[in-house]
Parts: structure tokens; sequence; C-alpha cells
């Protein structure tokens, strides 16, 4: 690992940053511990083929789904604001737990999973619409503006294609199935929620053991500062 981050510095000095080099070594280490946690959550590995530019990327991916689980925890979310339905011959299914978060981001190639602080704060909320069992958009609900009612403030097809306005008026029309002026969007001030101390706990163990030591960077008690600072 050192030999190649010196490769890239050669390489490119400039692209290869000192602050970000941490979250990169953590994501390489954990890359070779194939039966962690953490080496469970990457979806690309290191290599030493990678150059830094792809490196970082997968490292924050990885961070990313890291900070996801750290948020939910193991329980699905209790709250989701509105009901499973359908409406026009499309299926409203609720995102409500990583498993499903993380497989609709996936299928549908876009950066849900980067809502875990949004969802663990009360601010979003995650919906898959299928129409004959295939998946055709994915929807978020939230606040806009000074609105304090429910919204849906994203609408979008894989790759985050635009919806079509068929899929827009189906959307609207479930959503106002509900009584919204029952849902309870108060949200919790930003940084107050917080992370789930077993997620935090079982992915960082077998680091903590392979170096015999807790650094203060990576502490044992769940941080949202040492998170972001990775």
């Amino acid at each position: 690992m050192a030999a190649w981050i010196a490769r890239e510095f050669v390489r490119e000095p400039q692209r290869v940053r000192s602050a970000r080099l941490r979250l990169i070594c953590l994501w390489a280490w954990f890359s070779s511990q194939p039966t962690t946690l953490g080496h469970d959550l990457i979806e690309r590995p290191w290599t030493p083929d990678l150059r830094i530019d792809a490196a970082r990327s997968a490292a924050e991916n990885w961070r990313t789904v890291f900070a996801l689980h750290t948020n939910l925890g193991r329980l699905p979310i209790a709250d989701m604001w509105l009901r499973p339905g359908r409406m026009a011959g499309y299926e409203f299914v609720p995102l409500d737990g990583i498993a499903a978060i993380t497989e609709e981001a996936k299928a549908m190639r876009n950066c849900l999973n980067s809502y875990g602080g949004d969802l663990a704060h009360n601010r979003s909320r995650l919906w898959s619409i299928r129409k004959d069992g295939e998946r055709v958009a994915t929807l978020r609900i939230a606040r806009r503006y000074r609105d304090p009612l429910p919204n849906i403030v994203e609408l979008e097809g894989p790759g985050n294609a635009t919806a079509s306005q068929e899929l827009w008026w189906a959307a609207r029309q479930w959503l106002h199935k509900h009584d919204l002026s029952q849902i309870d969007m108060r949200q919790h001030a930003w940084q107050t929620a917080p992370l789930d101390r077993e997620s935090w706990v079982s992915p960082w163990r077998p680091y903590w053991l392979a170096k015999r030591r807790i650094p203060d960077w990576l502490p044992m008690a769940p941080s949202r500062k040492a998170l972001e600072a990775l």
C-alpha cells in the first residue's frame, strides 16, 4: 500500500492529498480482510492497479454505505409516513431499511445510500415504484421550503432518468390518498440523531484488535464527527 501511494504521488502529486489518505488506507486494509463486516460493505476493493481517483471514489462509496448502516441500525424505519399501496397500475413499496435501500440503489443506479443522515433526522422517506414487479422509479418524500406537509421532492427512473408525466400523476394521486395533516414530520436538529452503537462497533472491531489500539480518529463511541473526518 505504501508503495502504491508513492507510485501515485510520483504520477500525479496534486491528486494525492494527505487528508484523504486515512480513509483510503482504512478501506484498503478492509479490502484484504474477507471475513469482516467492513469487507462485506465494500463494493469495489482496493487493488494495486487502481489509480488514485478511482481508489478515492471507491473508498468514499464505502464510507457512504457504512454511514447508512450506522444511521439506520438493524431495525426497519418504524414510521414511513405513508402507506404502501397501488395507484394506476403502479405499486408503491417502502424502502424502510438498509437492505431495501441498498438493493434499490444498485438496481436503479442512484445515490440512495447517501440518505442515511436524512432518514435518521426524519427529513426524508424513500419509496420504490414498481409496475408488474419491475422497478420503474425511486421516490423521495420530504418537506419543501416552508410547506409543513409532505411533498414529492424527487421522482426519477433508472440512472436518475426523468420520470414520465403519467408516473408523476400516479405518485401525486397516491400521496394525496393520505391525510397529510396527520403525518409527524418534525425534524431533528442536524447532527443530533444518535448513531447505532452496534453498527459502529462491529465493523471497526477487527481493525482495533489487529492494531492493538483504538485511535482517537476512530473512537469506540459512535461519532458523526469521526465519520465525516475520515
